[in-house]
This record gives structure tokens, C-alpha cells and sequence, in this order.
């Protein structure tokens, strides 16, 4: 079985929309449901101490590592924002084993701290790894269009052009500009085609904004949606978006190959 069904989910820091109620239990049960074999998770809470004070059942252990026992996945971390007593970012999750872990920082001033987290693995049927870069963007347009120039020129430069690619994550792209800006200039299909197919994910309870995505290069995409409805109506603030993807021809493993 060569296809691969991915995820991506801005968790909210593991609480409820209006950071009332600790959800990091509930998103673990309800992603366990996905059955992703990759997950791509944005502020993802590694440590908050007045959290932890304040309620009885925040965790003092880091949110992917929590989610990575749970659900059995191999976890890499990638640090972006980090305050007096708390520290948040990106993280990939993977039923593969994790070859490559990589931070890039993508910062633009220093009220949005940001971060491209770079993870590779290598499918047992695949005769190449697979790219995995997961991506928190600026709410403004002017700072996220010097993110998606540092995001180009390090797969540029810093990726194999030949491997296949995911690169997912909470683009913040209301304005639906990121397919111009980043997805052109690096060969990079949108999962779902177009802006015009694009789901909702923001906010969760009555989402109208685009604000996820998943960008794939040299893979085949045999579904795209967004996870609507209970329970992810009542978990983080965003919508989570899933995809199964398949890779091209040439890079399946032929029979007899170590």
C-alpha cells in the first residue's frame, strides 16, 4: 500500500476556541480517528506554566509528546515562539520514522514569531523519501510575502527537486494569495486544486476563511476535505484538512529492491 493520508491542524495550543477549556485529550482521541499516517500541527504548546496553574488538567508534558504516545507516532519539534514561562510551534507527526528534522525560523518582527519545520521519511514502498514542511505564516499579507520568499529559497535550495513534497500547514491566506506567491514559483499543487475548492477551516464553530492549506509536488492526490461537524466544531479554532496521496509512477519501489 503506497498511499499516504496526511493531516494538517492548527490545535490552538491544545484548547477550546475561546482558550476556556483544555482540549488536548479530545484532539488526541479525535485524531486518532483520522488514521493519518502524517500529521503537520501548528501551535503546539510545549510548555505554559500559568496554564498549568490556572488549570487543574493543562499538562506539564509538551502537547506533541503527549499526541506522539497516544497515538504512537514519531514527533519532531519545532520551537518558534518562546515567551517567560511558555513556549509554542510547529510539529510533525509520523507513523514513518523520522530521517531528517530541520527549524527553520521565518520570524519577520517579533510579535509573530514563525517557523518552517522540515521532517523527511522514507515509506517502506517508496525508492525516495518524502518531504515534509510544515508552515505557520504572519496575519499580514506585507509579512507573509517575505515569509513565502525565505519558504522558496530554502526548498530552493535545501530540497532535493526530485523528491516528492508536502508542505502544509496555517498559511493565515484569507486573501488567497499564497498559490501566486509560493505554490507557482515552486512547481506546488494545491490539494484541492484551486482557491475556488478550497474549504473554510476558520473559524471552527462557522468557518468563512480559508486559512489552511496543503501544497503537494510530485504526488497524486486521491482526496481532499476538510474534517467539518462534531467534534472538531468544539476543539481548536480551526478546522483540521486531510488528503490521501499516492506518489508518481517512478518512485514506487519495483518488487526486489532493498
Amino acid at each position: 500500500m503506497n498511499a499516504l493520508t496526511i493531516a494538517t491542524y492548527n490545535i490552538h495550543k491544545g484548547m477550546s476556541a475561546l482558550n476556556k477549556e483544555v482540549q488536548i485529550a479530545q484532539m488526541a482521541a479525535a485524531l486518532q480517528m483520522t488514521a493519518a499516517d502524517i500529521l503537520f500541527l501548528q501551535e503546539v504548546q510545549g510548555y505554559h506554566g500559568k496554564r498549568i496553574d490556572k488549570f487543574p488538567d493543562f499538562p506539564s508534558q509538551p502537547h506533541y509528546q503527549i499526541l506522539s504516545e497516544k497515538l504512537n507516532y514519531y514527533a519532531c519539534y519545532g520551537k518558534n515562539a518562546e515567551y517567560k514561562q511558555r513556549h509554542h510551534g510547529n510539529a510533525i507527526l509520523s507513523k514513518i520514522p523520522i530521517d531528517l528534522c530541520n527549524n527553520l525560523n521565518i520570524s519577520v518582527n517579533h510579535w509573530e514569531q514563525r517557523g518552517l519545520l522540515h521532517c523527511e521519511v522514507q515509506p517502506h514502498d517508496w525508492s525516495v523519501p518524502l518531504v515534509c514542511l510544515c508552515a505557520h505564516l504572519n496575519l499580514r499579507e506585507p509579512d507573509r510575502k517575505k515569509q513565502y520568499q525565505a519558504i522558496y529559497d530554502y526548498i530552493h535550495t535545501q530540497v532535493n527537486p526530485d523528491y516528492p513534497l508536502i508542505l502544509a500547514g496555517d498559511f493565515n491566506d484569507w486573501r488567497q494569495r499564497s498559490d501566486d506567491g509560493l505554490g507557482k514559483a515552486l512547481g506546488l499543487v494545491d490539494v484541492f486544486f484551486d482557491y475556488k475548492n478550497a474549504p473554510k477551516t476558520f473559524p471552527a464553530r462557522l468557518p468563512f476563511l480559508s486559512l489552511d492549506r496543503i501544497y503537494t509536488r510530485h504526488l497524486l492526490v486521491s482526496s481532499a476535505q476538510s474534517l467539518t461537524g462534531m467534534p472538531w466544531q468544539k476543539l481548536s479554532d480551526h478546522l483540521p484538512l486531510i488528503a490521501t496521496v499516492k506518489p508518481k509512477e517512478k518512485f514506487i519501489r519495483k518488487s526486489g529492491m532493498l
